[in-house]
């Protein structure tokens, strides 16, 4: 049977772009719709324009810490408009470029929403094509729990548009997303109130971590309402009431109002239940919340529709910008350069850009002591970096390594503080390698640094 395409991809953020241009490499006849901005959550509404607000978060204190270098720093003040339009700018330069990088690998970019019609069409633009493969690449979205009120609360998308600078945000989740904002808000120069159901952040990851970042956090200023709920939100002449229950205040007053309670992938109006392809639902407990539907894939992104394939966050196995980008092209690989071969989805490195910053690598001490029991042994240095010497401030570093005592192998690498994105991305390495305890005490460290730590740990 012949075809209009050899591959049809629906959706152009991370994964989609990858496995697209990998594929047409190959020399195949690739198309990809899209109906929003080229470049996906990532490029848009996510890592690079919440980066780019961590960083201007983090002048306030650089500015205090420049006084005890010797620098004198006069008045200051945050332009609001201006952050919010150069970020915009940015993201528009990043998606333009996205889109010269299609036309140069011969994609072809369709910028409408497809659906589908049987396993072999799709309907975009008012019209049906044929095609090979399909690879469904459309991300996800951030999900409101389902309270009286909602309507007035925003999520992760709108934060990158507020036309004025809350004086006051509060914000419900106990997340990567919204740890980061509460940290970007609050370095702003906002009061934050951060809510969440149980009483500490960022389920999941190791227990060491998430006690410094909070603590961290809390120093810095944040309000953090722990074992709450918000049951309803009243838009009021002072902003916006949160009516709480559990541990904490009976209510709260704020100007905006971020629901940051997760993220579902963005399946609906795809045409799936034209397909045989499977859909998984796991339950998300707690007051109003939803369930989660996800795109059930095999190793190799395949559906139980044999040519229909899914990656990235719409899979929801690990939902990481370059775990989507390395999950498109092992598909691109495997379907169409002869390589058969799949993304690993063991020891993917992951930061939290709060502040204090995290990153973390491989087995958490919980986990690990759950599948090696008495056999697992930690290590841990705390102490304040050489940087803050000077500076009066009181900051920490907390780097941890978790070893299996039997093979001496490190699994898992920790860390808090300033720069731990750049230094966790280099010790993952070491330990995909497979690395033992005495593989980092025998490396010479950098010295004076923050990542020699990793190899004094005694």
């Amino acid at each position: 049977m012949t075809f209009d395409y050899d591959l049809f991809v629906i959706g152009a953020g991370s994964g989609g772009l990858a496995a697209s241009k990998r594929a047409a490499s190959y020399g195949a006849k690739v198309a990809i719709a899209e109906q929003d901005l080229v470049g996906g959550t990532c490029v848009i509404r996510g890592c690079i324009p919440k980066k780019l607000m961590v960083y201007s978060s983090h002048f306030p204190q650089l500015f205090d810490a420049a006084a005890g270098y010797g620098w004198q720093v006069g008045e200051r003040k945050l332009d609001w408009q201006h952050l919010v339009g150069v970020i915009d700018k940015e993201v528009n330069r990043l998606s333009h470029l996205h889109i010269g990088f299609l036309e140069r690998a011969g994609v072809e970019l369709i910028p409408h929403r497809a659906t589908i019609i049987d396993p072999h069409t799709v309907e975009v633009d008012g019209r049906k094509v044929t095609t090979d493969k399909i690879l469904i690449a459309v991300g996800g979205r951030p999900i409101k729990p389902d309270i009286p009120g909602m309507e007035y609360a925003i999520t992760s998308n709108e934060m990158f548009h507020l036309k004025e600078q809350p004086k006051h945000i509060a914000i419900v989740g106990a997340g990567y997303i919204g740890v980061e904002f509460a940290s970007i808000m609050r370095g702003l120069g906002c009061e934050v109130t951060q809510i969440m159901r149980k009483d500490l952040i960022l389920y999941g990851f190791d227990k060491d971590i998430r006690h410094e970042i909070q603590n961290g956090m809390t120093h810095h200023g944040i309000k953090f309402l722990t074992n709450t709920l918000v049951t309803q939100i009243e838009k009021v002449d002072k902003g916006l009431k949160l009516t709480l229950s559990g541990a904490g205040e009976e209510s709260i007053t704020a100007d905006v109002f971020l629901a940051a309670t997760g993220r579902d992938p963005y399946v609906e109006g795809l045409g799936l239940e034209n397909t045989g392809v499977d859909v998984i639902s796991t339950p998300a407990d707690g007051l109003g919340y939803s369930t989660r539907s996800a795109i059930a894939v095999n190793e190799f992104s395949q559906t139980s529709e044999p040519n229909i394939f899914a990656v990235g966050d719409c899979t929801d196995r690990i939902n990481l910008t370059p775990v989507a980008i390395g999950e498109g092209r092992a598909f691109a690989d495997t379907e169409f350069g002869n390589n058969k071969r799949s993304l690993s989805h063991q020891n993917v490195p992951s930061a939290v850009f709060s502040t204090p910053e995290a990153a973390t690598v491989g087995m958490s001490e919980e986990d690990a002591q759950a599948e090696y029991g008495d056999d697992v042994t930690c290590y841990r240095a705390r102490f304040r970096p050489l940087f803050h010497s000077l500076t009066g401030l009181d900051e920490k570093t907390l780097v941890k390594l978790v070893v299996d005592n039997k093979t001496d192998k490190v699994l898992g690498a920790h860390m808090v503080g300033e720069n731990s994105a750049e230094v966790i991305q280099g010790m993952a390495i070491a330990i995909n390698m497979g690395a033992t305890k005495k593989d980092f005490d025998a490396t010479v460290g950098i010295h004076p640094s923050t990542a020699e730590e990793f190899v004094t740990l005694r």
